[in-house]
């Protein structure tokens, strides 16, 4: 006997790219409380088309240790957080040195996401995005569509 296969038919014109992906609904119920400003579908494909170009001329920060001691030394960039990461505690502290640095910040709702785009097999809750000349179409438009955003209360 053999077995057919039943193709899912993807709602609202979401793209199926994979047959385990989940939608950005699906992904979006399991951000964190404190994910404020949550980028919108569209705006987090360009954040990590970004991201990707920014990996492949080696001109990200992964990582909360790294990121945060490059925000420290005064590095400029568009810091995307991801939302579903558990516990909060890890990065937390971020926004808040971002607004003190006057740095674009955005969450996204996936860590697996955010990982895959820079190139790497590991979920990643941080990355910055350094401004670069081979990307820098690319990047204007996500730190004007990101400093847009709402900021939280």
């Amino acid at each position: 006997m053999t077995k057919v296969k039943k193709d899912k038919v993807p709602a609202d014109g979401e793209e199926a790219a994979g047959g385990n992906e989940k939608s950005y609904q699906e992904l979006i119920e399991n951000v964190n409380a404190i994910c404020a400003p949550l980028a919108s579908r569209k705006l987090s494909k360009k954040l990590y088309k970004c991201v990707k170009k920014a990996a492949k001329v080696k001109n990200i920060r992964r990582g909360v240790k790294e990121v945060q001691k490059f925000i420290n030394k005064g590095e400029k960039g568009i810091v995307v957080l991801a939302g579903d990461t558990m516990p909060i505690d890890v990065y937390c502290h971020l926004p808040i040195m971002c607004e003190d640095r006057n740095l674009p910040y955005a969450y996204i709702p996936s860590k697996v996401d955010l990982g895959s785009s820079a190139g790497s097999k590991r979920p990643t809750c941080v990355i910055l995005i350094k401004p670069h000349q081979d990307y820098q179409e690319a990047y204007d438009e996500c730190a004007d569509e990101v400093s847009a955003l709402p900021k939280p209360l």
